[in-house]
C-alpha cells in the first residue's frame, strides 16, 4: 500500500476503520471487520489479515486458531478514505459459525 495513501485513512473516534473482506476469485463478500492502525500495519507487513476485536479489545489474526487464514491480494481505500476493501484468498470459511461468508442469511423479502 502506498505510504501517502496509508496516511490518508480516516479512523473513527475509536481509532477504527471498517474493512470489507472480499474473496479475490469469486468477488463474494466474506465479512466486515474493523482495523486500527496497528492491525492495518500488520496486515500490510504479513500479507495476512489482522483486525481489531471490538468485543475483546484486542488484535486478532484471522485464522490464528481455526487455520482459516486470509492471504491478502489487494487492499483498496474508498474515495473518502474511511473504508477499506481487502481482497483475499481465503484458506477456509470466513465466519466463526463455519459458513463460507458471514453474510449467509437473507431477509425474507426479495427486492
Amino acid at each position: 500500500m502506498k505510504e501517502e495513501l496509508l496516511n490518508e485513512i480516516k479512523y473513527d473516534a475509536n481509532g477504527l476503520v471498517p474493512a470489507i473482506v472480499q474473496d479475490a476469485h469469486t468477488n463474494e463478500v466474506l465479512m466486515l471487520a474493523y482495523m486500527n492502525a496497528e492491525s492495518l500495519r500488520l496486515t500490510v507487513e504479513t500479507g495476512e489479515t489482522w483486525f481489531w476485536s471490538r468485543s475483546r479489545s484486542e488484535l486478532w489474526h484471522k485464522g490464528a486458531t481455526s487455520g482459516n487464514i486470509q492471504k491478502v491480494v489487494e487492499i483498496k481505500v474508498d474515495c473518502d478514505a474511511d473504508t477499506l476493501l481487502i481482497r483475499v484468498q481465503p484458506a477456509g470459511p470466513a465466519c466463526h459459525t463455519g459458513e463460507r461468508t458471514c453474510f449467509y442469511r437473507s431477509l425474507e423479502k426479495t427486492f
